[in-house]
């Protein structure tokens, strides 16, 4: 079995990003942004969704 690596917190994708916190909880409310997945209460990304969604983004999109 093939363990995934660590599962980002909104602090790890809004650091990567560059962005405040807060600013992706309200992407989130707008349907923007790099797709998350609750657990228990907490937001958690796939680091390979991030970076795929930043890396899709065109010129100017954001």
């Amino acid at each position: 079995m093939q363990v995934k690596p660590r599962l980002w917190t909104v602090q790890d994708v809004a650091e990567y990003l560059g962005v405040p916190v807060r600013t992706l909880y309200e992407w989130r409310g707008k349907g923007y942004g790099p797709q998350a997945r609750k657990v228990g209460k907490y937001l958690r990304y796939d680091a390979a969704l991030v970076q795929r969604w930043f890396d899709e983004l065109s010129d100017g999109a954001a």
